[in-house]
């Protein structure tokens, strides 16, 4: 069970061992709402204007009206304050009524429990992913994450981690929660890949980190549109996101994969780059 430290409601503070929302929340029957997971360390939220951005965003194809970007700053700003290492959640459905209701905003705060060191993966056909086409929520982050956790939970059952999502083109897209790519070498040159922006993928921030770092480093990326068979020439793999960074995968269904320094070299990229943005 997740252990709240703070929990802040329409921008009140409530205790967290009581705090609430009405069962008539459409975020709670319906799924309809939007949400942001950001990152809080030594005390401030890493990146907190790209995550504002993507919920304003995620709320405008919904129809739902966010309170003043300021609050929004300062609520998660001091959901921050309570850890030096936190995992900072901002939820916002549309209250009582879908189409005439005012926004409701959860913000809270928690620990950030430590993660696998590593992971495997089963490969799961993902029939309602965009896989490349448009729809009038693409790339909304939405509080309807059944269909991932489904996924995920699929995985677990049959012995591994977590889901790799395929396309029902064969493509390869995303983790549910996060996503992944792997290193090819070709010429002596180990070459880092990932899952086109073009597939419907979500619009990760960590994913733009790992981007940031690797350029400054002088790491290698391309983004691509490939099949599983693509995993065969794949040197390493490795998952990204909010809660992981970047950890290696040893394992994508039947291939293994051996935790090697590219995925390392990645890590320790982003971790400069954070600590240089923070600093």
């Amino acid at each position: 069970m997740t252990a709240f430290t703070s929990v802040r409601i329409d921008g009140i503070l409530h205790d967290p061992a009581t705090a609430s929302i009405p069962v008539s929340d459409v975020g709670f029957i319906r799924g309809y709402g939007v949400f942001e997971v950001i990152r809080g360390l030594s005390g401030k939220c890493f990146r907190l204007q790209p995550h504002l951005e993507r919920l304003d965003r995620s709320s405008a194809m919904l129809g739902i009206e966010l309170p003043a970007a300021a609050d929004l700053e300062s609520w998660c700003e001091y959901a921050a304050t309570f850890h030096d290492d936190c995992i900072i959640r901002l939820l916002v459905s549309a209250g009582d009524d879908a189409y005439e209701g005012t926004a409701r905003v959860v913000v809270t705060s928690e620990p950030a429990n430590p993660q696998p060191a590593q992971l495997t993966l089963l490969p799961i056909v993902a029939p309602w992913h965009s896989d490349g086409e448009s729809w009038e929520l693409l790339r909304a982050k939405t509080l309807s994450y059944a269909n991932n956790f489904g996924a995920a939970r699929t995985a677990k059952v049959n012995g591994f981690g977590d889901a790799l999502l395929i396309g029902r083109s064969g493509r390869i897209l995303e983790g549910p929660t996060f996503i992944i790519g792997w290193t090819v070498e070709e010429n002596g040159e180990v070459i880092y890949e990932t899952p086109s922006m073009e597939l419907g993928i979500l619009d990760s921030i960590t994913r733009q980190v790992a981007l940031d770092a690797a350029a400054v480093a002088g790491l290698t990326f391309r983004e691509v549109e490939v099949g599983l068979d693509r995993l065969d020439v794949a040197t390493e793999f490795f998952a990204i996101s909010t809660l992981r960074d970047a950890i290696p995968v040893t394992q994508v269904g039947d291939l293994e994969f051996p935790i090697g320094p590219a995925v390392k070299t990645l890590r320790e990229a982003m971790a400069e780059l954070t600590a240089h943005e923070l600093a």
